[in-house]
């Protein structure tokens, strides 16, 4: 059994680690450090981003900072078809529901999620066995200013519906959206109606929709490299 790594202390040591596992299979991934495998993940989701994580020694846990806290670095593991499109929306964090006045977009979750990103793309076609996945070449990004511009205007829309209590659907937003993010419809959580008044509502989380990481991904590579 190999040990964990340590968190990386560069971002050479991290993108070197990413690229090491890059054309692995999860099964062969999972092998090497003696992590069992689900047979699929009806009940385990994260296990992909989890087994990734271990791997290159992210050390946030659940703490709500980027993974990799000395180098201020996200992981993103992207489901990916056979061709390299996006088949799931990304998720990014929570979205507060209370006690967000006078908060802006570089002083928000959503940003210091989205400011440095290592994105792994990995097969992910339901037809295509679990253990059979491979990981792609990674990407670490920044946002360029024109993207950042785009991803800061939905999140002030969204806040702004959250801070007024409107309602608020997956349609809401360009390229940054609002999605439950909850086990069950029972979950609930504090916030305001319309009328200002306190309820329990459902919690959501931020996404990216496919439609931004699609661009990322053609604008990095031709095709995704499996």
């Amino acid at each position: 059994m190999q040990p964990r790594p340590s968190a990386p202390t560069s971002l050479d040591i991290l993108i070197a680690r990413a690229e090491a596992i890059a054309g692995l299979s999860l099964a062969e991934l999972a092998e090497h450090y003696s992590i069992q495998m689900p047979k699929n993940l009806t009940r385990e989701k994260g296990w992909v981003g989890q087994l990734i994580e271990y791997a290159l020694g992210a050390d946030a846990g659940s703490r709500p900072e980027p993974d990799f806290t000395k180098l201020g670095v996200e992981l993103k593991t992207l489901p990916v078809s056979h061709l390299g499109e996006p088949l799931e929306t990304t998720y990014i964090c929570v979205a507060p529901r209370l006690g967000q006045s006078g908060v802006c977009w570089r002083q928000s979750l959503v940003y210091k999620k989205l400011a440095h990103v290592l994105w792994v793309p990995v097969e992910a076609e339901r037809q295509q066995p679990l253990h059979e996945r491979r990981i792609g070449t990674p990407l670490l990004w920044q946002p360029t200013e024109q993207q950042e511009a785009l991803l800061q205007a939905d999140w002030e829309e969204l806040m702004e519906l959250i801070a007024l209590g409107h309602s608020i659907s997956a349609r809401h937003g360009e390229y940054l959206q609002l999605r439950p993010k909850a086990a069950d419809g029972s979950v609930t959580t504090k916030a305001f109606d319309d009328q200002g008044k306190p309820i329990q509502a459902q919690p959501k989380g931020f996404y990216l929709k496919k439609t931004f990481t699609r661009m990322l991904l053609q604008q990095a590579f031709v095709t995704v490299p499996i």
